[in-house]
């Protein structure tokens, strides 16, 4: 099958010709329709990560947030069938351990990432294996593309577990989201379906047309004020409720706590770079004296899919309104190279293999 395979940090994919993958007794082989192209792929093609245990090796399939159709399933698989129309979260849980079995299979103990280490070779490819299949495969509803759906794997269900499960976001709450890239952009369409008021922080003014059109009810270009939190907090009359740091660096961070009102939360989706390397510096006394929560937020289960699924069948959730270019395998390379300077808009997928 063909695949992109990561030879070299930094420098383009090869597009290579690799052994289909094989079905383990409790996995099953999804040919794919469509992949997400991330940042989290960017972190990785860039070689980060290595103080998470996530630095993939040479020779890795990167690729994290698939949907495609199942075309063989292990012989101890019971619920998933040839045929079935899926997706599959980044974060691929065994099923069984206590995380798993109280609901929180996005942190399972014996959680393995796809895509970023050799036991889970990524979704850049024709076909993609995933272990633990009646756990990590998720069925898609009736009627959807699995170009629509690509950042179900990922960015899209990443925000919503954030916004949904973690934070406390109640109808009329401010909500200020730092960072419109792929992951920000879902996180300011899902808040304003919650009921938010949503403030979109940028730094691209193409990215906060987006954002208004996804429900964001201001924007601010962090490029043209000083005062960035001071900005937000003007304009909730300080009482921005849920802020969250949707990109990872050390500025949004800060500048998302620093947005927060008394008593409010800030929600940490992005990781950092090789720059901040895992570690920001905080207002911690600042965050005692005003009672502010700091909260990450990881994937999501799949077994909690389905309020998705049932928000998008109401038309309050479209995943494929944040969906923007579509490409070949032979174009993932260009849309990673643009992210560097984050030069991408929205959520890019590859559609042709």
């Amino acid at each position: 099958m063909r695949a992109a395979v990561l030879e070299e940090y930094g420098e383009p994919l090869s597009i290579e010709d690799v052994d289909a993958p094989d079905v383990a007794a409790d996995g099953a082989v999804v040919e794919l329709e469509a992949c997400g192209i991330c940042r989290s792929d960017w972190h990785g093609w860039q070689g980060d990560w290595d103080w998470l245990g996530l630095k993939p090796p040479t020779g890795q399939i990167l690729g994290h947030e698939p949907a495609g159709r199942v075309v063989e399933v292990g012989d101890d698989v019971e619920t998933v069938r040839e045929g079935d129309h899926v997706a599959v979260p980044f974060n691929l849980g065994d099923g069984t351990c206590p995380q798993c079995a109280n609901g929180h299979g996005n942190t399972c103990e014996n959680v393995v990432p796809l895509g970023f280490t050799e036991v889970a070779q990524g979704a850049f490819a024709e076909q993609v294996h995933v272990p633990a299949a009646d756990y990590n495969v998720v069925g898609l509803p009736d009627g959807v593309s699995s170009t629509d759906m690509a950042g179900l794997g990922c960015r899209f269900m990443t925000s919503f577990h954030a916004l949904a499960h973690r934070a406390d976001v109640e109808a009329g709450d401010w909500v200020a989201v730092h960072g419109c890239g792929g992951v920000g952009l879902s996180a300011i369409h899902i808040a304003d379906a919650l009921g938010g008021n949503v403030v979109a922080v940028d730094l691209d003014d193409e990215k906060l047309e987006l954002a208004e059109d996804l429900g964001a009810a201001a924007t601010v270009n962090a490029g043209d004020v000083g005062d960035v939190p001071g900005e937000v907090r003007d304009i909730a009359d300080d009482h921005v409720g849920v802020s969250v740091d949707a990109l990872g660096i050390a500025e949004t961070c800060q500048n998302s706590v620093g947005s927060l009102g008394t008593r409010g939360q800030h929600v940490q989706i992005g990781l950092t770079t090789e720059e901040e390397g895992g570690t920001v510096e905080l207002p911690t006394d600042a965050m005692v004296m005003n009672e502010i929560e700091f909260l990450g937020s990881l994937g999501m289960p799949p077994t909690k899919y389905d309020e998705i699924f049932r928000m998008v069948a109401s038309g309050k959730l479209d995943p494929s309104a944040v969906v923007t270019d579509r490409v070949g395998l032979d174009g993932v390379s260009d849309q990673l190279a643009a992210m560097t300077d984050f030069g991408t808009v929205g959520i890019p997928v590859v559609d042709e293999f």
